[in-house]
């Protein structure tokens, strides 16, 4: 009865330890949830009131599909003063980064092309490779390298039948960040052979110790034109259930992905595209609110790196962007599934095993979650590791 597409493809596994941990508080269950991957703070109240404006004014009708123009040449325009040279008719607001970062895959990649992801990814990737007939390809990286891959192995992993490469730095779920040099060296390799690469930054706001963002498309006028930019409002400004992420891109690839778009799911919501233009509209605010949640989401990061690198058995590489760290639990001889399953049978704690990452051995923490969370989720963890050493 079900097609190729809906037999071969995987559950979300984030999403589903998020609803089982909410399922069990749902039965009174006192859960301590790190699975999440979104902000546990609201959207800034500017953001809001600009949505109900919108709404209160009529906006509910069909818009381009691309995007209201105001909000594409707002994009632009942002874009613009960090060094691109980016066009409205560049850029695609959809419904959410997810979609696209699928969009982007339907309009590059063809059945039988090879996509490489580097490992730890986020766990969507695969699946939209090969609900486009793609074939996904990992190249492997570990807490050794700070989950960083190198321009060797990227070479070494390219054949004749290699597309696309994926980067997403910061990264979910290591929270690695690549420096300026390495994703350069990087991108020259993909380059040189020929490849697009969708370079996902949803989290590119969320940066901590000093690091700042290096976007691809800006090392060199063939990495404009091969590279397909990625980003959104979820993480930043607190909106994940808004859906909108954005995409900037060649006028052959922008368009291509705004014609899937007009076949599938039309536009964005209306109101929720005049919402995000306020973040345009008022940069204090937006600077101000951001700012705000990072200082929570840098003491929490430290609190629990402390915490989870004082538990004997673990070791933690210390992240320095999106809000999840990834501890390695390999000196305990379980997988990271059977630890993450008995982690919330017995204690209670909602975290999400490496290998829905592709890496076996570590488990995704996230530190989208409230300081008095984290302590308690640290005692119940160190209390379920004492029990298995």
């Amino acid at each position: 009865m079900l097609s190729t597409w809906a037999r071969n493809i995987a559950p979300s596994p984030t999403l589903a330890v998020d609803a089982k941990a909410k399922a069990l508080k749902a039965d009174g269950k006192d859960v301590c949830g790190f699975g999440a991957g979104e902000p546990d703070f609201d959207t800034p109240a500017f953001i809001k009131d600009a949505c109900a404006k919108a709404l209160a004014a009529g906006q509910t009708k069909y818009t381009p599909t691309p995007g209201i123009p105001a909000l594409r040449k707002a994009i632009s325009a942002d874009y613009n003063t960090r060094g691109f040279a980016i066009a409205e008719n560049q850029v695609v607001v959809s419904p959410g980064g997810k979609m696209s970062c699928y969009l982007a895959i339907l309009a590059t990649v063809s059945p039988g092309d090879e996509v490489l992801i580097p490992a730890p990814y986020w766990v969507s990737y695969p699946e939209m490779v090969k609900l486009a007939g793609g074939v996904p390809k990992f190249i492997l990286s570990g807490d050794s390298t700070g989950f960083k891959i190198t321009p060797g192995q990227l070479k070494a992993a390219i054949t004749p039948k290699t597309r696309l490469l994926i980067l997403n730095s910061p990264s979910n779920p290591s929270g690695a960040v690549y420096s300026k040099a390495e994703l350069g060296a990087l991108a020259n390799a993909a380059l040189q052979a020929g490849l697009l690469i969708l370079s996902d930054e949803i989290y590119e706001h969320l940066l901590y110790d000093g690091q700042k963002i290096t976007h691809p498309a800006l090392l060199s006028p063939a990495a404009a034109e091969q590279v397909i930019t990625v980003s959104g409002f979820a993480k930043t400004y607190a909106m994940t259930g808004w859906r909108l992420g954005t995409l900037v891109a060649s006028k052959e690839i922008a368009g291509a992905v705004a014609d899937l778009q007009s076949q599938t799911t039309s536009n964005v919501t209306t109101f929720a595209q005049h919402g995000a233009l306020a973040v345009y509209e008022h940069p204090d605010l937006a600077r101000a609110s951001l700012a705000e949640m990072l200082a929570h989401f840098d003491r929490r990061r430290l609190k629990l790196l402390a915490g989870l690198n004082a538990i004997p058995g673990i070791t933690c590489h210390r992240s320095q962007g999106a809000f999840y760290l990834f501890p390695n639990i390999s000196a305990f001889g379980l997988g990271s599934n059977e630890f993450c399953a008995r982690l919330l049978d017995e204690e209670l704690v909602a975290a999400v095993p490496g290998s829905a990452f592709g890496t076996e051995g570590y488990l995704r923490l996230s530190y989208a979650t409230s300081d008095a969370t984290i302590e308690k989720g640290l005692e119940r963890l160190a209390h379920f590791c004492k029990k298995l050493a």
